[in-house]
Formats: structure tokens, sequence, C-alpha cells
């Protein structure tokens, strides 16, 4: 599938089924081990030269020892050349043993690669207070590089969980002449809230960048994106966002100055903002996406803790399930987000029906409602009428079928 948006008179062309491997010089694969009982659980992205690296991680304490070697390497020379990852255990909790089990995945996935250890990112994700099983997945890192293993569709399904679906997507544009291509592919079902949650995320590029300018990029673009969504209210230990790029594209190098800066950063605001939806979508049990958007905030933070907060709801997620139209859920969120608000000049819409404004109902038709919520794709409109600014924030319906799956998780 081929969309092609037109961005700043110039063209991004977002290609759906691709993924980290469109990127020049980017390899992917991944294998069962025995992490889990037979779904993939181990896999890995390899750049051919070392790529200036980013990341964004959770805001939780309890940062996994994964998080903190892969925070450590990064830091050495703001370079990676690869990520190993492996689900099914998130090596979180583990004390003094987790910590050295991610320096030995590290260590010994980059002597196969024959890099410098520091090269390598290490990412788990699955449960959290159980020891690595470390014969396993040290087996499996002598055999991942095979090629029957190399398959971008195998990493895609080897860093899943509770997810339902494998999630991914790429683009390309042109930047000095230059084809650059940008791809990524996350994981994320459970425990999703703003500001990172047991959420995944991996994007590769081959543009050639700046340090200090990609990790600027990366976290603008996850504050517009990764932060916006929300599955059930927990944040997690694991979570990261991790951007590699390699330069292979060989456009001058961009910056903040450069003039297609902002075409560059429209591509990476794509791809995750693409990946987030996803993640929402496929939050546990959920059948539905939902969209907020707040307009007319008299500031950035103030638009985006409305949505915020209204997609955290659980009684908007549950009425959304229940296709009902209970538009107080929504107001009563706006006025607990913190925001001082002047209820009189608040409009709030479900879809296309405009259901309270200036601090009244509104005649609507509940069937009309009720059909529009029947949708896979929800939106929710507010209007403040405070200022110029908006956010959009995405969620997911919260149903029975979630308590069921997080009641059995371990089981």
């Amino acid at each position: 599938m081929r969309l092609v948006q037109a961005i700043s008179s110039e063209k991004i062309v977002v290609f759906e089924k691709e993924s980290v491997t469109l990127p020049l010089g980017f390899k992917a694969g991944g294998m069962h081990c025995g992490i889990k009982r037979k779904r993939l659980d181990l896999g890995y992205i390899v750049s051919e030269v070392p790529a200036t690296a980013a990341g964004v991680y959770t805001t939780n304490v309890f940062q996994a020892a994964p998080l903190l070697v892969t925070q450590e390497s990064i830091a050495k020379e703001q370079k990676l050349q690869a990520i190993l990852v492996n689900s099914g255990n998130a090596n979180a909790c583990t004390g003094e043993q987790g910590l050295m089990d991610a320096y030995e995945m590290q260590k010994n996935f980059a002597a196969e690669l024959h890099i410098d250890d520091h090269l390598v990112a290490v990412t788990s994700t699955g449960v959290i207070g159980e020891l690595l099983p470390m014969d396993k997945i040290n087996q499996g890192i002598k055999q991942i590089l095979q090629k029957e293993y190399e398959q971008e569709d195998n990493f895609k399904k080897a860093i899943l969980t509770t997810d339902t679906t494998v999630k991914n997507t790429a683009v390309q544009l042109k930047i000095d002449g230059k084809t650059v291509s940008i791809g990524g592919a996350a994981k994320g079902s459970g425990m999703i809230h703003p500001n990172m949650a047991t959420m995944l995320g991996f994007v590769t590029t081959d543009a050639n960048i700046a340090y200090d300018d990609l990790v600027s990029a990366l976290k603008d673009v996850t504050n517009q994106t990764f932060n916006m969504i929300t599955v059930d209210g927990d944040t997690s230990t694991n979570d990261m966002v991790l951007v590699m790029a390699n330069g292979l594209a060989k456009n001058n190098q961009l910056t903040k100055e450069h003039p297609d800066w902002d075409l560059f950063v429209s591509g990476l605001k794509i791809v995750c903002e693409s990946l987030a939806k996803k993640i929402a979508r496929d939050g546990e049990g959920a059948t539905k996406l939902i969209e907020v958007n707040v307009s007319g905030a008299y500031s950035l933070e103030a638009a985006r803790a409305v949505g915020k907060s209204i997609i955290s709801s659980n009684l908007v997620k549950t009425a959304i399930y229940g296709t009902d139209a209970n538009w107080g859920r929504i107001v009563t969120a706006i006025g607990y987000s913190g925001v001082p608000v002047d209820p009189n000049t608040v409009k709030v819409g479900i879809g296309p029906i405009t259901v309270f404004e200036n601090g009244l109902p509104c005649v609507f038709v509940e069937e009309e409602a009720k059909e529009y919520l029947e949708q896979e794709n929800v939106q929710i409109f507010v209007e403040l009428n405070q200022g110029d600014c908006s956010a959009a924030a995405w969620g997911c319906d919260l149903t029975y079928d979630y308590v069921k799956i997080n009641a059995s998780y371990r089981t």
C-alpha cells in the first residue's frame, strides 16, 4: 500500500508494508530460542556500519536492566550498530544478576558480529521479576545470524508479547536530491499510558544526521506520538524508542539549519504516529481505536493534558465500547484534567455529532450517535475556545477481554 502526502510542497511516500529494512544498510531477523513455548522470542536489527543513535525511555523509576545497559552504550559515543531484543521476559526487577545477564547478551551478540560491545543495544519485554533463561538466549545468539532467520517479518513477530498483530510502517523522501528512507517497527498492547509504557519502538533511517539534532527530533516527535497514547493507564519498566541513522543515503548532514530539516521531521513523525496509533488500536481486548482532537487551547501543554485526560478515562473507554454517547463522561474528564477551562465556552463532538456546547447539552439523535460509535475508528472533538493550540491523543475502548487477558497473563 502506498500513500503520498504533500508536506511543504515536497512529497513523502508512505509504505505501510515496509519496516526497518527499507533504509539502506539494515537487516533484521528473528527466531524462537525457547523463552516462549512456541512463538518467536529473539530478534535483531543490524546496520552495515555504526549508526548515530538516540533513545527515549520509560519514566517508571524501576527501569529494567536492558534500559540501563543501552543508555550507557549510547552515551559512550552516540553510536549503535545493532539491537538485540528478547520477548517473553522483561529482565526487570532482577537485581545484579539481571544486569549481568543484559551485559552478557550484549557481549555475546557483539562477538557474533565482530563489533565492540557498546555498539549493541539490548532490550527485553515480558514478565517482570524473572531471570532470563540465559542458556537458551545464548544458544539463540549463536544461531540467529544464520540466513534462515534473516527475515524482517521474523523480527516484527519476535518482539511481540500479548500483541495480536505486528506494527510497522516506512516512508521515503528526497533530501539534497537523495532518497532518504525511515522505517519503523513496534510492539505494545497492554500497560500503555502517556509518557511511555510497555512498548518498544525501533526506527531506522539511512539519513546522515547530527546526533544532537537526532535526539531533539526524536524527543519532539515522541511527545506528539508515543506520549499521546494510552490503553490502560499503567506505565512499565522496559519501554524505549530507539533510532539508528547510518548515513548511507549520503545526503548532506541534517541539522536544524538544513533546508530539508522540517521535511525529515515530518517523515519521522509519520512513522512514529502510525506506530503509536497501531499500538493503541491493538490494546489488549480492544475493538476500537479512539482519537481525541483538542483545539482552541491556550497552550500546547494544555491541549495535550485535556486529550490525555479524556483518552485515559475508563468511563469514556467503556462508553465507547458500549456504543453509548455518554458525553457527560467526556466533559467530566475535561474538568479534572487540571487545565483551567470555562465550561460555557467548551464544545464537544462525537464524530460529526455535536453533543455539548456553551455549557449545555445539545439535542441529537441517539440512534445516529450509536451507529457512529459502532465504527472501528471513533473520533472525539473538543473545542476549548481559549487560544490556537491543538493536540491529538489516541487510545482504545475497554472491554471484557482486557480483564480476561490480564487475569491470566502469567498462566
